[in-house]
């Protein structure tokens, strides 16, 4: 068997690690370009996001130097597919699609055409340009029909349901997406674009706070991805998962989820590394790491990534209500124009969670002129936008206005409504928000008692989510009362589980289930992990203790390497080339956008650059032990999984992967682990 046959039937496997190792990662001129293509998907695969890219434009080239111009054309479509997916600059996206429309313009069978279409209709997207989108995304259907490109007839009809949506039609969105959905359920997606959709979909339902269809859209994605998800995949399901337990609890794990999603999209030129960062410090503020939900925040911002109203919800938790007003304000007065899909592009629905956050700290303030501004805006977007999260959310604006107004019998109907809609959603830290103003409106009715059951009632909400802060602060309203404090036993008995090494292989039993699996490298790391629950170990001792040495000296390894400043070269030459293009056709929006693609990267570059022009660096031995880690621990997990499916949910859902490992079980499901055998870790 050939290399390039090896790599293919490993690409088939989904083992990116031994297709890369096929076809090597050195590039040269005269690559095949199968190989070429090879390279290009299992780099992305392993998540070496400039190695495929460059790839990609390897192939481009060697098909135009071969005078392949349909070949050329369709490399070149995704070129643009994987900047957008990736980095968010839509300035060299544009170009990329120029190019292919170029290369593919007399040929009206290419299937470039369809890449084209699809991709564009992100590009509109994320522009806020949701006439141009739809037009793309009607075009992107009809070509991926006619030509054979079943991913372009995908992504059209979900970007349509998404721009549905925004516009207001929410019930036609959502069929349409349901519709998606049943589509990817069905396995006859590819893998790729499956996982882009799903997250699609977890977007479109959080957008429109429709909590309970994110969470079983999350859950289908988490079955799904295993085994299937590569690249960023891995992460963007991590954050939605993040976002999930930041509505459901318990809070430490959606701290830990969203910390393994910030680990997982790092990789240079994406921009959505500020999304995990923004629901990172979200959830941190409601565990009340105030130092560390600023951290969190800060360095979205530096990221070109919207931190509100997170950060002004900071500033409001730190005292600071005057700073808090002025920045939500500010946020809604002046939407960040950042392409995005992660949230809702364009529209009014975009600015919900602001108007929410406004009457909140407007209520603290005092100010019920600001607060009956952002309920009504919050009124107008949930009538608007049919959803019981949005609703619910408004009704909790409507009785803040009405208790600052007086009218305590309102404040009363409104806040049992928001208590009612937010327990049907099974969003405790909500319920708990929503009761600390229900028992202020009892207590300005007269009604001390009523106003200590949902005091305490608060309390427990707040004590079980994992909020100490707000947990103190309704212990506050009841000094000097009975407080019962929710119990802190486990809910459940311990499981008993077993993992011992036998011979070559490991004997493993949960739940009643007993297989035997190969003792790979990445078990004799998870070993070290499952014998000392919630501790973390540093990579290197794992990989020392694993092989019997001691640790390696760190030398540091530039924070961007010669591949990945060529990258940025030719991304800020494409950016050049589209604000000279947007200039000479008086394009002001466009040229904005691209200036904007255009700082972002020189900011990045500022970033990576130490004093006197010197790169800076990370750890070496570090970063490289982390990636092996890593990845052995994946496919690891992953060959777990398909032995023992709930062992493998139980294990990626509690181990945590990083420069630090641990495995972290959750606490209301103790697993008790008998560990050891035949050769095992001392």
């Amino acid at each position: 068997m050939t290399a390039l046959e090896r790599a293919r039937a490993a690409l088939e496997q989904g083992d990116w690690p031994t297709a890369l190792g096929a076809v090597g990662r050195e590039r040269s001129p005269d690559d095949d370009p199968e190989v070429l293509q090879v390279r290009a998907q299992a780099a992305y695969g392993v998540g070496e996001l400039e190695l495929s890219i460059a790839s990609w434009e390897d192939l481009y080239s060697r098909h135009l130097r071969d005078g392949a111009e349909r070949e050329a054309a369709w490399a070149a479509g995704m070129v643009a597919m994987f900047l957008m997916i990736d980095t968010g600059l839509m300035a060299p996206v544009r170009g990329w699609l120029r190019r292919a429309e170029r290369l593919a313009a007399d040929d009206s069978t290419a299937p470039a055409h369809a890449v084209v279409a699809m991709t564009r209709t992100y590009e509109r997207v994320m522009c806020g340009d949701p006439v141009g989108a739809l037009a793309a995304a009607a075009l992107a259907i009809e070509l991926g029909e006619r030509l054979g490109v079943p991913a372009a007839v995908t992504i059209g009809r979900t970007a349509t349901g998404r721009v549905l949506i925004a516009e207001g039609r929410v019930a036609d969105g959502l069929d349409l997406l349901d519709e998606v959905a049943v589509q990817l359920m069905s396995g006859d997606v590819d893998p790729l674009t499956t996982g882009m959709m799903y997250c699609e979909l977890i977007c479109a339902a959080q957008g429109l706070a429709l909590h309970d269809r994110a969470r079983e859209w999350t859950e289908v994605m988490e079955r799904w991805r295993h085994g299937s998800a590569y690249g960023g995949v891995h992460g963007r399901c991590r954050v939605h998962r993040a976002e999930i337990l930041r509505v459901t609890g318990p809070c430490d794990l959606a701290e830990a989820e969203a910390l393994g999603a910030c680990e997982e999209l790092r990789p240079w030129m994406r921009r959505e590394f500020g999304w995990p960062l923004v629901e990172l410090g979200n959830i941190r503020l409601r565990r009340g790491d105030l130092d560390g939900a600023q951290e969190a925040f800060l360095a979205a911002h530096e990221h070109a990534w919207c931190p509100h109203p997170g950060l002004a919800l900071l500033r409001l938790a730190q005292g600071d209500v005057a700073t808090a007003a002025a920045l939500v304000a500010d946020a809604i007065e002046h939407p960040i124009e950042v392409p995005w899909k992660e949230r809702p592009p364009f529209g009014d629905l975009r600015l919900a969670p602001l108007y929410d956050a406004q009457a909140e700290i407007a209520a603290a303030a005092g100010d019920l002129a600001t607060v009956s501004v952002a309920a009504g805006a919050l009124r107008d977007v949930a009538e608007r936008y049919p959803s019981p999260g949005l609703a619910a959310a408004a009704a909790l604006a409507t009785a803040r206005e009405a208790l600052l107004a007086g009218d305590t019998d309102a404040a009363i109907d409104a806040s049992s409504g928001a208590v009612a809609a937010w327990a049907d959603l099974a969003a405790p830290y909500e319920t708990a928000c929503a009761r600390l103003v229900l028992g202020h409106a009892h207590e300005l009715a007269g009604s001390p008692g009523r106003a200590r059951m949902e005091w305490q009632a608060a309390l427990a909400g707040f004590s079980g989510f994992g909020a100490p802060g707000r947990a103190a602060e309704a212990r506050g309203l009841l000094e000097g009362r009975d407080i019962e404090i929710p119990s802190a036993e486990p809910l459940s008995r311990p499981v008993s589980a077993t993992f011992r090494r036998a011979g070559q292989g490991r004997s493993v039993c949960f739940r009643g289930r007993e297989v035997v699996v190969p003792d790979l490298v990445g078990f004799r790391y998870l070993e070290r992990l499952l014998a000392a629950p919630g501790r973390e170990f540093h990579v290197l001792d794992l990989v020392a203790v694993e092989q019997g040495t001691l640790r390696a000296p760190d030398v540091g390894l530039p924070v961007l390497d010669d591949e990945a400043r060529a990258s940025y070269r030719r991304r800020l030459s494409e950016v050049d080339e589209d604000i000279a293009e947007a200039e000479a056709n008086d394009d002001l929006g466009r040229l904005a956008l691209a200036q904007r693609d255009r700082d972002y990267l020189v900011a990045e570059l500022t970033r990576a650059v130490g004093l006197g022009g010197r790169a800076r660096t990370v750890g070496g031995t570090t970063e490289r032990a982390r990636t092996s880690v890593a990845r052995s621990l994946r496919y690891s997990l992953r060959r777990l999984s398909e032995a023992h499916a709930d062992l493998g949910a139980h294990l990626d859902r509690t181990v945590r992967t990083g420069i630090y490992c641990s495995y972290d079980p959750d606490p209301l499901t103790p697993v008790v682990w008998e560990l050891g055998g035949e050769g095992a870790i001392a």
